[in-house]
């Protein structure tokens, strides 16, 4: 009778467990479908000339990109840690970035008397904030404040899972900040049937932290005037604005790929050297 009943216990333990696994099993993607991940649309990858060992920057590029900067994004988005003098990367001339930065009133002193003045810029000063403080910025936004867009290319780059980036170590791909900027402005779209916007939000499953954002859609085709002849879409204007806040993110980009293959061909050329004198010592000690 107790061999009987210890058989009975252990059927009911086991069929219990089973049924445990069994919920849980079923709970558990349930549970992961209702946490989304974001982006919900991994960033489009695009080609840049300065991408790969190789890359550089394409200055009649980073020109426009810095007029949709100037004429669409710093209504909203600082760019606080660039100074003006170093557009001259961009092949402007000395005289054109004077006149660039005397379009902006810097803030400066205090003066003599301990008072605070409004001047002209100058090649030494950074570009202006459009607000004069977070809170100014957060009240004229939704409550949102805008990011700088000093480093924005550096610092919105998406993980990309296994086994991409394990390709990505030999490729080099570090253009994962201008990715997500082209696909983000490139990106807007109706909310799908069923999904609540919230009041003052937009659509854009590119978003890294939430299906839905502040930023209205700030380009619309034929918005910025390009000079030379380039498409006025939004297409070229997200593809100029992310290369030109590429290079504000790593404006050394070219001198550190050049830097980095002239080493590597002197790592090339020493390991060939020290492989012709193991050869030559070892021989001779060989034939002694």
């Amino acid at each position: 009778m107790k061999k009987l009943f210890a058989g009975l216990l252990s059927l009911a333990l086991i069929g219990g467990v089973s049924t445990v696994a069994a919920f849980a099993a079923d709970t558990k993607p349930a549970a992961e479908a209702a946490i989304p991940h974001y982006p919900l649309k991994e960033p489009r990858t695009q080609s840049w000339t300065f991408s790969g060992p190789f890359g550089y920057y394409d200055k009649a590029q980073l020109q426009r990109g810095l007029k949709v900067y100037t004429e669409v994004c710093s209504a909203c988005h600082s760019m606080k840690l660039v100074a003006f003098r170093t557009l001259s990367d961009l092949g402007y001339s000395d005289a054109q970035i004077k006149t660039f930065a005397a379009n902006y009133d810097i803030q400066d002193g205090p003066n003599a008397q301990g008072e605070m003045f409004t001047r002209k810029g100058v090649p030494s000063d950074h570009f202006v904030s459009p607000f004069p403080n977070d809170e100014a910025a957060a009240a004229s936004n939704n409550g949102a404040v805008p990011p700088d867009m000093s480093l924005l290319a550096k610092a919105r780059e998406i993980e990309r899972g296994f086994p991409q980036f394990i390709f990505d170590i030999f490729t080099q791909y570090q253009e994962g900040g201008p990715d997500y900027i082209y696909s983000l402005l490139t990106g807007y779209e109706d909310a799908p049937a069923g999904f609540q916007v919230p009041a003052n939000s937009h659509y854009n499953p590119y978003f890294a932290n939430a299906a839905t954002f502040a930023m209205p859609k700030p380009l619309s085709d034929g918005q910025v005037t390009y000079d030379d002849g380039s498409p006025q879409t939004v297409d070229q204007y997200a593809r100029d604005v992310a290369s030109f806040l590429m290079w504000t993110s790593e404006p050394h980009l070219e001198d550190r790929k050049h830097l980095g293959f002239m080493v590597m061909v002197f790592l090339l050329i020493f390991t060939v050297l020290i492989f012709l004198t193991k050869r030559s010592i070892y021989s001779r000690a060989g034939a002694h």
